[in-house]
């Protein structure tokens, strides 16, 4: 073609662009090379959902046979249900009942192994008193630090697991830490810690030096000892330090302990986790003039007003009265038991992903807890270690160590038990972390070492993540654009931090996030292109969240009223109408995919259509069908045009290329059929559906009109169409 009759039709796409009118016809090339399939799947298995905590007084209405049917009307498979509890700095009881072990009725409580006739239909967090995290993931709810919460009788205490005792390491090699986040830099050259017991007797003192935050940007700055922080065979109680004679100017300050006193806590001497650790009372920074006095800048409440604390981990010892439960808060909810959650229907009689709790719990609760699974005969296909362990802040060794000592648990009770985790938060790039002694910076792959250190990367059946690319209140169409790339490029970051490439990504909990457009149309073309492009990537398994209808205002947008679910619901928690990924979800899971148990072929699409940005405004993705159907699914991207498109299928290994030949059927579901009216709590659709659907005879040349802001599924059979 020569270089004029390259910038005509340009011109002339433009042109219409700014008109307003369709663009001209554009093509979406299918690579059908047999050879080339991107991934196999079945639909039960690849698409699936999730369920998660939800009110106290909503369980019940939920799960009612006729609340359930219409949530499996969506077509999802599997389920993975989630473990919230570890969000919000809870110890889980699965089951309520079980036994404590303190014979006081306080301490680690283990959960009953033994069914019983009666249901476990409802389970609780209880919140931990020996916290030290202000907040994060979940905690802007509920509860606070008792680093600095003004009560020098409170303290915290770290995790037991991760001591020499239960790691059978050097309590070096697992560092157990507090940060002092103070609200903008200070000055700062003097501490004053009150310790409990056990305390540290080799420790040190440090300030943040760098650019990002010590929290959410690690590798870009590093933590500095304070010149006379470092403190060697220490001697607990009540400790002032004057830190550095000049004062220096930091926002973040780090108590770093690699030595325990190994003494008893408050809790006694009867059980060895009470005496391994460390343990504080209280903290207070600031500078020391005169008379070793030293000028605190923290502020000390028992709430979130105070000093924004966190720490590496807490001890899961609680008690009774620790229990956190009120009625209407999500925060505060009902984890649906098991036998709820495995009898009513829900999961679709397929194997589920079930968690165990691992960053507030105990081994021995978690082996209690698939014993009691075991016995009552329930399916399961995997075993998710925790709960967003990054977004706990926790050092990828420590999660390793615990991982560990959980699976040694687990796998007494059956070897064949499939584990995996992390459940990483949301993230689109590689997590990095503090540097370790060698400089390395990459959460996963540190972790990965660690199994591999301890020959038990065996134990790593399944890597899982979730997903949530968008943050804000607005509906972020320019960020559409990045999917699927967003999924694609985190899936890649995984495999180059070296996990095998026989070890299967699962996507446990996914959705657009941020305001309510996960319930405009934005919602079903974000979905259909996520998940399609999850599966396409070469992921096993991607999980809707969540199934259950009820999510609160999200954090930043108080406004907003229709996050993450498939219906909207009254105040009574009944299903009211569907929202626009319930839709979404019956194209991908009926139409797109035939809605059976059986191996569909993925192919790569890719379309020629993009706007003058460079942004491909039309992805595609093709699947050859159990029944021999070839279903293409097509998003347009474009707010507000509709565009005309012909599809062509080729095969490297021949001369000419395919196209749909007869009877095609196509499903469209965009503007048209759906538009959001935010309302708040009484926000609703009008018009709410249904697709569209059409039969057109097919052959060489159709064009096929992609709605403004639509998903389409094209599916016939196929005939030659020319070279």
């Amino acid at each position: 073609m020569r270089k004029s009759e390259q910038i005509i039709p340009a011109i002339l796409f433009i042109a219409v662009l700014l008109s307003g009118a369709a663009a001209t016809s554009q093509t979406i090339t299918v690579d059908a090379t047999p050879g080339h399939v991107v991934n196999r799947f079945s639909p039960l298995y690849g698409l699936g959902s999730t369920v998660d905590r939800v009110p106290s007084n909503a369980t019940d209405v939920f799960f009612r046979p006729d609340q359930i049917e219409k949530v499996l009307s969506a077509g999802w498979g599997v389920i993975s249900y989630r473990q919230n509890t570890d969000l919000f700095v809870q110890a889980w009881h699965w089951n309520p009942k079980g036994a404590w072990s303190d014979p006081a009725g306080k301490g680690y409580f283990t959960g009953d192994a033994t069914p019983t006739s009666e249901m476990i239909n409802h389970s609780y967090g209880y919140s931990l008193p020996h916290r030290g995290f202000t907040r994060n993931g979940g905690t802007e709810f509920d509860g606070y630090s008792r680093l600095d919460d003004g009560n020098p009788e409170s303290y915290w205490k770290s995790n037991p697991y991760l001591s020499h005792d239960f790691t059978g390491e050097d309590d070096s090699l697992h560092p157990q830490w507090v940060v002092i986040a103070l609200d903008k830099e200070a000055a700062i050259n003097g501490i004053r810690i009150q310790w409990a017991k056990p305390f540290a007797r080799d420790f040190q003192v440090q300030y943040w030096v760098g650019d990002g935050d010590a929290m959410d940007d690690q590798n870009k700055g590093a933590w500095k000892n304070f010149p006379s922080g470092t403190v060697t065979d220490g001697k607990g109680g009540d400790t002032t330090m004057l830190l550095s004679t000049a004062p220096v100017s930091t926002k973040f300050v780090r108590v770093w302990m690699t030595h325990s006193s190994n003494t008893c806590d408050s809790h006694g001497s009867a059980d060895r986790r009470n005496c391994v650790g460390y343990a504080i009372r209280e903290v207070y920074l600031g500078t020391i003039a005169d008379h070793n006095k030293l000028k605190d800048l923290l502020h000390h409440s028992a709430d979130q007003k105070q000093t924004l604390t966190l720490c590496s981990s807490v001890d899961p010892w609680h008690e009774p009265a620790d229990l956190y439960l009120a009625p209407n808060s999500m925060e505060s909810g009902d984890q649906p038991g098991f036998d709820l959650f495995f009898k009513s229907g829900i999961t679709r009689g397929l194997p589920a992903i079930v968690p165990v709790a691992l960053l507030y719990s105990t081994p021995e609760d978690a082996a209690a807890q698939m014993s009691y699974i075991k016995k009552r005969g329930y399916p399961v296909s995997y075993i998710e270690m925790g709960e967003e362990a990054d977004g706990q802040y926790m050092l990828p060794e420590d999660y390793g160590a615990l991982y560990l000592q959980f699976a040694n648990a687990i796998h007494r009770i059956d070897g064949n038990f499939k584990l995996g985790g992390p459940s990483f938060q949301g993230v689109t790039e590689d997590i990095q972390v503090w540097p370790d002694t060698h400089g390395h910076t990459s959460w996963f792959g540190r972790f990965l070492d660690y199994l591999k250190t301890h020959n038990r990367l065996q134990d790593l059946s399944f890597m899982s993540f979730e997903h949530y690319p968008y943050d804000g209140c607005e509906t972020p169409w320019e960020n559409l654009y990045q999917e699927p790339e967003l999924i694609t490029h985190i899936m890649q970051a995984w495999r180059d931090d070296g996990l095998p490439a026989g070890v299967p990504l699962l996507d446990t909990e996914t959705n657009a996030h941020g305001g309510e457009a996960s319930v405009e149309i934005f919602g079903a073309l974000w979905l259909a292109d996520s998940f399609a492009g999850f599966l396409t990537a070469g992921g096993q398994s991607t999980h809707y969240y969540h199934d259950l209808s009820y999510s609160p205002p999200h954090p930043a947008c108080p406004n907003s009223w229709g996050t993450y679910h498939l219906f909207m619901v009254d105040d009574h928690y009944q299903i009211l109408q569907p929202t626009s990924q319930f839709f979404a979800a019956r194209l991908l899971t009926q139409e797109w995919a035939q809605p059976k148990d059986a191996e569909h072929l993925l192919y790569r699409a890719v379309s020629d259509l993009k706007d003058s940005q460079g942004h491909v405004l039309v992805t595609a993705y093709a699947l050859h069908r159990p029944d021999g159907q070839w279903s293409l699914l097509l998003i347009n991207k474009d707010h507000n045009h509709s565009h005309q498109v012909e599809v062509l299928f080729r095969d490297s290994d021949a001369t000419r290329g395919t196209s749909f030949a007869g009877k095609v059927t196509m499903i469209t579901f965009g503007k048209e059929q759906y538009q959001w009216h935010p309302d708040r709590k009484k926000g609703h659709a009008d018009p709410d559906g249904p697709p569209a659907t059409s039969t057109l005879n097919a052959g060489q040349g159709t064009k096929y009109n992609l709605p403004a802001a639509s998903v389409t599924v094209i599916r016939g059979t196929l005939g030659v169409s020319g070279s």
